[in-house]
């Protein structure tokens, strides 16, 4: 069962991210071939980062959660709170390309189908729907988009305006790379 994990960087960790690179890395290794989707957000303009995304194919929320709070980073305090969510994966195209990750998250609505249009949409790597543990409701989107966050974030609005029937929702995008031990790494 796959689910969405992102931890936000408090302020002023790069110098202890370095530090526990190693340890991070082969803590990921041990998931390597149940992640899905994994990457740092960064900064506007590229240079510093800001957070990592997971999806992650776990048991269940409890599998998920250990995943997320035994993670080196988060261990050490590294990341501000974390968001983990059940993940139904709708398009996954892997590619190396630097993307903006969009979330879109909403109060919980009932499931709706997506516009077959935006799972064509080739500026889209990624696309998994945000539900709650028991399937029941849809409470949030996230895609990986070619393009800059301002722009990919116009080509997830309609479509999460879509799923939620009008229900206020918070769309964030940042700049992300698909991320992973390179061979020259391990």
């Amino acid at each position: 069962m796959p689910y969405y994990v992102h931890g936000a960087d408090q302020p002023d960790v790069l110098d202890g991210l370095i530090e526990l690179s190693e340890a991070h890395w082969s803590y990921m290794d041990r998931f390597a071939d149940r992640l899905i989707l994994r990457g740092p957000t960064l900064s506007d303009d590229g240079e510093e980062h800001t957070g990592s995304v997971h999806v992650v194919d776990v048991a269940d929320r409890a599998a998920a959660e250990r995943f997320a709070y035994e993670e080196p980073y988060w261990s050490a305090g590294y990341y501000q709170p974390l968001t983990i969510a059940r993940a139904v994966v709708l398009v996954d195209r892997p590619d190396d390309a630097p993307r903006a990750l969009v979330t879109a998250e909403w109060e919980p609505a009932d499931l709706t189908e997506l516009a077959p249009s935006l799972l064509e949409d080739d500026r889209l790597s990624f696309v998994a729907l945000l539900v709650e543990d028991d399937g029941s409701h849809s409470i949030g989107i996230v895609a990986a988009v070619a393009g800059a966050p301002s722009e990919a974030a116009d080509v997830i609005r309609p479509a999460a305006d879509g799923l939620t029937g009008g229900v206020a929702m918070t769309v964030t995008a940042r700049r992300w790379q698909r991320g992973g031990r390179s061979q020259s790494d391990s």
